[in-house]
């Protein structure tokens, strides 16, 4: 993707973050301008606070490096926020995953496919507090106990992993 298309996407995103009634600005510092680290956006709504790192594609599976992951988690724990990695695919909405829960590739790299970030993503309206997804599996389980709880299984893997702090996993498990 070039880095216009990038620049344009980063601009598109805070103008919705903007318009959701978040307080939001672009790291202009960001990526290859900067020796330090920075995420791509900061927003916040007054309760909740995010370190975005967003990406976007044309269709292919998206990468991160390991660096970039690693980067964004220590600056939003320095910063007091929640990191968040935003990936926006051609004629798709943005997602949005917590670190902890993206594929770590066998080199060290994350990677997140598009059916991935449709099926298992945090849409737009969820991230910002306008809805809450559902999935068809959650509408046909009818209540019926089927193990252990996979949303808790993922935090409790992330506290695990050091991506996400105790009482971040607090707070999401409420």
């Amino acid at each position: 993707m070039s880095q216009a298309k990038g620049d344009r996407r980063e601009r598109e995103l805070v103008n919705a973050l903007d318009e959701a009634g978040f307080a939001v600005m672009r790291a202009p510092a960001s990526g290859s301008a900067t020796e330090r680290e920075l995420p791509d956006v900061l927003a916040g709504d007054g309760e909740q606070f995010y370190a975005i790192e967003a990406k976007s594609s044309s269709g292919d599976p998206i990468y991160l490096t390991g660096e970039e992951v690693e980067a964004l988690i220590y600056f939003a724990q320095n910063f007091g926020a929640k990191p968040r990695i935003g990936i926006r695919f051609d004629r798709e909405d943005w997602y949005f995953f917590h670190p902890g829960d993206l594929h770590v590739t066998d080199g060290g790299n994350y990677r997140v496919k598009k059916e991935t970030a449709i099926a298992e993503g945090t849409d737009f309206p969820e991230f910002t507090g306008r809805s809450e997804k559902v999935t068809l599996e959650e509408v046909g389980d009818g209540g019926a106990d089927t193990g252990p709880d996979e949303e808790i299984l993922r935090v409790l893997n992330a506290v695990e992993q050091g991506v996400m702090d105790v009482e971040e996993a607090a707070k999401v498990l409420e």
